[in-house]
């Protein structure tokens, strides 16, 4: 059984998560301010954390941050309708997904039952050379880092792994539901801006080094792409 941390600090949102994480045969741990949440996470082994942005004590930027510094697990944050600033914050400091309230439990669950299943493939694959190198870039999935030409780039977890997908399928056109199922592990239930919104950080940061090798390139109208061998075509 996996066990999830649910921080917010709305007992209604928590009860009601709660209630359907037991269904899944999940086993929830609940918190209702940023500090309950870390010293819960600091005494217990989650599989995935569900954090709202606003709760007393530590926000839940706060608490990702935090988690961030030692821990790989997968966080969704829980954001209030409109606040597009919520969302990017959320994953720039390494945030794998976030949900928008009002939300239904069940696409909660669906998400949760997604990347668990994400998890479960990876560590399957774990032991494998995850190693990629093309001109001046190299991805080390064994690390989770990126560098090009030698300098290592400030790049998130989700940021890395969606680079891995395209950087190792050259030119192949990925679309927004094609990378939401390989690298967030859910169809259907994905809002694909989640996606457009990594790409743009990614490429942002990518952007402040030189590459004319290859680029992250947008095919309007169907997703995007790791273009290759620009120097040459």
């Amino acid at each position: 059984m996996a066990n999830i941390l649910i921080a917010d600090d709305n007992r209604q949102i928590t009860s009601i998560l709660s209630e359907y994480a037991r269904k899944e045969n999940f086993v929830p741990f609940l918190a209702y301010d940023g500090e309950e949440a870390l010293r819960l996470f600091s005494e217990n082994e989650f599989d995935i954390v569900l954090l709202d942005v606003m709760m007393p004590k530590k926000d839940g930027f706060e608490v990702c941050r935090e988690i961030r510094r030692n821990s790989n697990v997968p966080i969704i944050m829980i954001t209030a309708r409109g606040e597009d600033f919520e969302k990017i914050m959320g994953l720039d400091i390494g945030a794998d997904d976030y949900i928008v309230k009002p939300f239904a439990p069940g696409e909660v669950m669906a998400r949760i039952r997604a990347i668990l299943r994400r998890m479960e493939r990876s560590s399957e694959n774990a032991g494998q050379e995850e190693v990629f190198t093309y001109d001046n870039l190299t991805i080390r999935l064994d690390s989770f880092s990126v560098s090009i030409d030698g300098e290592e780039l400030p790049l998130t977890k989700k940021e890395i792994e969606l680079l891995w997908l395209m950087a190792t399928h050259q030119n192949r056109v990925f679309t927004r539901e094609n990378l939401l199922n390989r690298v967030w592990g859910y169809e259907y239930y994905g809002d694909s801006r989640t996606v457009d919104s990594h790409i743009k950080r990614l490429r942002s940061k990518l952007d402040e080094f030189e590459h004319p090798a290859w680029q992250i390139k947008t095919v309007w109208g169907v997703g995007y792409k790791f273009e290759s061998d620009i120097k040459n075509g």
